[in-house]
């Protein structure tokens, strides 16, 4: 338990206080840096200020990609032993610390203090998972003896890290988007710069703070929550060698940027949920996780169910489950445990999506239930016969607002959800095991989901999408790929 500090917000849970501090460091070179600028980091709920974090200005920026540099050669030969008890270090003091992580979490993102509790899960996972992986990073023996000029031949391959690396992130995800690129990094042998969201930075500079407590070489990692405008050079500095950005469609700016650098991209979506005709038989269970995958953590999420498409044979009777369901949904202080909708990040994010509501409305689509405002409270929404260019179809809503259509034949459903620019996640509720295989096969998007909602995901999986949903894949053991190049020996052996 952390009590250092003044107490600004507090937080009692089995009989144990967790407060933030008044003010937080970031982190240069493994080392805690107060600094004289301040960011003030907000409670989302009440728009009051919970803490300060030092804020680093452009001269720490390269000083920490310099250190990264230098600690190229060290993280190298930092054993893979060496990595995997670091990770695991991690995960101890991540458990120790869980009730900590969720209340920040809960203070800095407006998240509900249940669905904190699970990031927190997710990050121990996560982490977990890694320390796995770093010591069977592995590559294979090449049988080079394909005729008779490679005879005596042999060829081996392994994989070796690419050298320093940036993080961007965003700041729905606070811990775990966080945890899936420094988690790889540290497993992989890489050194890394990461940008925190400035909205959501304690997270990251918590788990600066347990990193810190390692064996990891000087230089290993920097924590630095600047603005955005300050960050360019973890994209165009060539000392850089891999840029990973989760976040909006500017990652694709960001590429054309990035030089030679190899770039991964997570860019979000509108994932789609289809509700076959066969689900008459469970419509509870299937409204209870089209529900949860909506509006959890306010829809803040980029594989949130953004569109639902149900079967005329089970449209109405969904429809109407749907709408009794969303409204027992209770709203408000993300710090009470009976809370299931919070705030949206600010009140210019509700103010966005509200807006985006009232134009679907003048050009026919009907509110079901919710669509009111308060401040950065946006009730949870769903409409229906949204017209077809209206941006709730066309855009991320990144919001508690979710689009109910319907369909006749599976095969339409499948191109409803293919006319889109993104593809992330799609999920389909079916027990057609022809209908389940035909959607693996037809729709455009990194990965399917039958009989669960998009917004699952599990942190050793491959995760990522196509069009503008982005480039390459999450994942540790994918990121960790990302993270690695592969380099070939041949032994001639006559």
């Amino acid at each position: 338990m952390n009590t250092s500090g003044r107490m600004i917000r507090g937080f009692v849970t089995h009989e144990a206080t967790y407060m933030l501090r008044k003010s937080y460091p970031y982190y240069l070179a493994n080392l805690a840096v107060k600094g004289k600028a301040k960011l003030d980091v907000i409670d989302k709920y009440t728009g009051e200020v919970a803490t300060r974090v030092a804020l680093p200005d452009a001269a720490a920026l390269d000083q920490a990609i310099e250190a990264a540099h230098d600690a190229a050669g060290a993280m190298r030969r930092f054993k893979p032993y060496q990595r995997q008890a670091v990770l695991e270090h991690c995960v101890a003091r991540f458990r120790e610390r869980r009730d900590e992580l969720a209340y920040t979490l809960c203070v800095e993102a407006g998240k509900p203090i249940g669905d904190s509790a699970g990031e927190v899960t997710r990050l121990i996972e996560t982490f977990k998972i890694a320390a796995e992986e770093a010591v069977r990073i592995n590559g294979e023996t090449l049988n080079l003896e394909i005729s008779e000029r490679s005879a005596g031949y042999h060829g081996y391959t392994r994989r070796v890290p690419l050298g320093p690396v940036a993080f961007i992130t965003p700041f729905n995800f606070p811990l775990n988007l966080v945890a899936h690129k420094v988690a790889p990094a540290i497993a992989a042998g890489c050194p890394f710069v990461l940008k925190p969201a400035e909205r959501t930075p304690l997270g990251a500079l918590i788990m600066g703070e347990v990193l810190a407590e390692t064996d990891l070489p000087r230089g290993a990692f920097s924590i630095l929550p600047m603005l955005g405008r300050d960050a360019e050079p973890l994209v165009t500095d060539p000392r850089l060698k891999m840029l990973s950005f989760t976040g909006g469609l500017v990652g694709w700016d960001l590429k054309a940027k990035a030089g030679h650098k190899k770039v991964t991209l997570e860019l979000g979506g509108n994932a789609a949920c289809i509700v076959d005709g066969d689900q008459g038989h469970r419509l509870d269970a299937v409204v209870d996780r089209l529900v949860f995958g909506a509006f959890y953590q306010s829809g803040q999420s980029c594989i949130s169910v953004q569109k639902i498409l149900a079967h005329d044979d089970i449209h109405g009777e969904l429809r109407r489950r749907l709408v009794a369901k969303i409204r027992t949904l209770k709203a408000g202080d993300p710090k009470k445990k009976s809370t299931f909708l919070g705030p949206m990040i600010d009140e210019n994010a509700a103010m966005r999506l509200e807006g985006w509501i009232a134009e679907a409305k003048k050009a026919g689509a009907k509110v079901l239930c919710g669509g009111g405002r308060k401040g950065a409270m946006l009730e949870a929404t769903l409409l229906e016969d949204v017209a077809p260019g209206e941006k709730l179809q066309r855009m991320e809503a990144f919001g508690p607002v979710a689009l109910l259509q319907r369909f006749s034949r599976f095969d339409e459903a499948l191109g409803m959800v293919n006319d889109s620019d993104f593809g992330l996640q799609a999920g389909v509720f079916t027990d057609n095991l022809r209908h389940a295989m035909r959607a693996w096969d037809e729709l455009e998007q990194g990965g399917v989901i039958v009989n669960d909602v998009p917004s699952f995901r599990v942190d050793n999986m491959p995760y990522g999408g196509v069009k503008s949903s982005g480039l390459g894949r999450e994942g540790v053991r994918y990121a960790i790929e990302d993270m690695t190049d592969v380099r070939l020996m041949v032994i001639r052996n006559n």
